[in-house]
């Protein structure tokens, strides 16, 4: 089955949700131009996520994605807590910020049963997971709605246990792509593979649609894809400087120089192994540093570097999320990159 026929959409095309870079703007673009247009969720507050979902259903008829975390939060470990401190100490001092007033924990909220709740009055056509799937009865009551279900697969365990489970269709998600893996039955990195090497194995293993994702930054690529198996395409880098985005200046100006050309997966910033430009905090401390508490309790502790250094124009302690491809970036709206990535031409 293809990818439009499954999820009511004209063009093969998802835009992947990014979190911390983008809203309901980039959403709304991408599926009115025929696409599947996203919105993460997983930072965003009940009442935050409510509005947003208030505008796409203003601003659009078409089908839209909601993407949500789904992992199981960490017990906090104090010792973990304060080796990580004890790392960061250099740049604290360096920064005038103590220490002391730094708050530990936060960050992401896995999918629960409020999320569910509010979902429900909206009813999206389409609920994308990261990290595995929800418990039962939550996938079950996202299901009643006749929500179609999505989830990432960095192997092909990974896409069978997804499929097994309930997943309406599989993002075989490869080592190229930007933001989170969405590694979820191993924490081993030596099982991620490259997208093309992935795609057919999942595409042979599973009779769900399987969509590509990683390193895919124009039509060739998708054509590729295609080729593999693949029933659609994600794409999110590529998206990073269209004026949809809410990407920061800094991270803007990095995607288009020569940076682009080396990222690394890091722990550092969140906890889980994240693809991302490298950053001083990745290059001096090491990107897989084990001193990193458990995701997402690793963020907490360099948002305020993160902060005072942004204000000083300095992007040490930045998430520069970037795929290996950065190559289809374009600061052209998000409804003309999806429809060239179709291979659509302008009209």
């Amino acid at each position: 089955m293809t990818i439009q026929k499954l999820l009511g959409i004209d063009l093969p095309i998802i835009q992947a949700p990014m979190a911390g870079v983008q809203g309901s703007a980039m959403a709304v673009a991408v599926s009115n131009a025929g696409g599947l247009g996203s919105l993460p969720c997983a930072m965003l507050t009940p009442d935050a996520l409510r509005s947003e979902l208030q505008t796409i259903t203003a601003q659009t008829t078409r089908p839209y994605n909601v993407n949500f975390f789904c992992h199981v939060p960490p017990v906090p470990d104090a010792t973990r807590e304060a080796a990580w401190r004890t790392a960061l100490a250099p740049y604290y001092a360096e920064f005038g910020i103590d220490p002391a007033s730094v708050p530990a924990g936060g960050g992401r909220t896995p999918f629960n049963a409020e999320a569910a709740d509010l979902l429900e009055t909206f009813k999206p056509p389409v609920v994308s997971f990261h990290f595995g799937l929800p418990s039962p009865a939550l996938l079950a009551r996202v299901k009643a709605w006749g929500a179609k279900v999505l989830s990432s697969a960095t192997t092909v365990a990974e896409a069978r246990w997804l499929e097994a489970h309930g997943a309406d269709a599989i993002i075989a998600q490869g080592l190229e792509a930007g933001g989170h893996r969405g590694m979820f039955l191993s924490e081993d990195l030596t099982t991620q593979s490259g997208t093309m090497a992935l795609l057919p194995q999942v595409v042979r293993a599973v009779r769900v649609p399987v969509i590509a994702a990683g390193g895919i930054a124009d039509a060739r690529g998708v054509r590729a894809a295609l080729a593999l198996g693949a029933a659609g395409v994600q794409v999110g880098t590529s998206y990073l400087l269209c004026p949809e985005a809410t990407t920061t200046a800094l991270h803007r100006a990095a995607l288009q120089s020569d940076r682009t050309e080396h990222t690394m997966l890091t722990t550092l910033l969140t906890g889980r192994p994240a693809r991302g430009m490298a950053n001083r905090l990745m290059r001096e401390l090491g990107p897989l540093n084990d001193a990193a508490p458990a995701f997402p309790l690793a963020g907490a502790a360099t948002l305020p570097l993160k902060t005072a250094a942004e204000q000083q124009g300095r992007d040490d302690f930045s998430t520069l999320w970037s795929g290996q491809n950065a190559s289809g970036c374009q600061d052209i709206p998000a409804a003309e990159l999806t429809r060239a990535l179709a291979g659509v031409s302008p009209t």
